[in-house]
């Protein structure tokens, strides 16, 4: 994903690239084959007093009505200012020359009423013309606002995860201190490693899947810490030999809900994490045992999860799966991202 400000480049570069070639185009052409500067020079002159206006409108929507007007909640503005100026070259296209002016020997080949005809077709087809160029600056004016948009979503979205994270983090390690101080102590230090990766690291679109592995790991040690006798954790994590990025992130909500909703206190109790890479495909897996919960707190709701699938449907659109099922006293829930 690209930042706002590199898109922006890239498509205000591809603009002027493609305006400067509809100006020098007719005139590298003219002066190639008739091998004459002055030719071409003529050219050029003659189609940028046609084009002026083109660009000129182009330029005014694109740079100003569309973002200031359209979507600043003015649009009646936009439409009244476009009309007018539309209007206004309509006008000038009429009255600046029409075919009284035409020399007579034209008038005479073709006919006065064809004339007209020719004529009046010329200047729709310019007021054809204008409307397509505002259309193809409101289009790609929505583009970016779209694309915007997801990358402000997307950054709300990480932001609500640290915090989340940060809480039941400092809630496990506070719990150890009454237990075991010295393990606390190092878990304080585990804890300074994988906050600098949460709030720092993790600020990338995307990260390395070996660090966001090794985090993971980091973080299920954590979580277990809060668990007594009766659970049992277990965690498999294989970082693969190449070089594999994924957005970073994306599967604490589910490590969280295993915690949260499959261990019980006074009962055996169970989770296991695995995440792997194989053939294009990162798959994260996470089993733990299932207890009935009274209300709405159930496995597989809350706003963590609803923000991991969220982030799943913008970042991999088309290219995940999501699966969870709940099978005797089980409850397991897979994620296949292909990368």
């Amino acid at each position: 994903m690209q930042t706002k400000s590199r898109r922006n480049l890239i498509i205000n570069t591809t603009q002027i690239v493609v305006w400067v070639g509809v100006f020098l185009v007719p005139a590298v052409v003219t002066g190639t084959m008739t091998g004459s500067l002055e030719q071409a020079w003529k050219v050029f002159l003659s189609g940028a007093v046609i084009l002026m206006p083109a660009f000129f409108l182009y330029a005014l929507n694109y740079y100003y009505l569309v973002p200031k007007l359209l979507h600043g909640g003015r649009a009646k503005w936009f439409y009244i200012i476009n009309g007018i100026i539309i209007v206004g070259m309509l006008a000038w296209d009429f009255f600046g020359r029409h075919p009284q002016e035409f020399p007579k020997e034209v008038v005479e080949q073709f006919g006065e009423r064809n004339l007209w005809a020719m004529y009046v077709g010329s200047i729709l087809l310019r007021v054809f013309v204008q409307c397509m160029l505002i259309l193809l600056a409101v289009g790609l004016r929505h583009i970016m606002r779209a694309n915007e948009t997801v990358v402000a979503e997307l950054t709300w979205l990480k932001h609500q995860l640290s915090p989340h994270f940060l809480f039941n983090t400092l809630n496990n390690i506070s719990s150890l201190t009454q237990i075991d101080p010295d393990k606390a102590q190092e878990s304080i230090g585990q804890l300074s490693d994988l906050l600098r990766y949460a709030l720092y690291d993790s600020e990338a679109d995307k990260v390395s899947l070996a660090a966001e592995m090794e985090f993971m790991s980091n973080y299920v040690d954590l979580m277990a810490l809060r668990c007594n006798e009766l659970t049992t954790v277990e965690k498999e994590f294989k970082a693969p030999q190449e070089h594999v990025e994924v957005a970073p992130l994306l599967f604490i909500s589910l490590v969280e809900n295993a915690f949260k909703h499959g261990v019980n206190a006074r009962y055996p109790s169970f989770v296991n994490v695995g995440m792997f890479y194989a053939d294009g495909v990162i798959t994260f897996r996470c089993a733990n045992s299932l207890f009935e919960k009274q209300g709405s707190d159930h496995i597989g709701s809350g706003i963590g999860l609803e923000n991991m699938k969220r982030r799943l449907e913008l970042l991999y659109p088309g290219k995940y799966t999501y699966e969870q099922k709940a099978d005797n006293d089980t409850y397991t829930v897979e994620v296949k991202l292909q990368v």
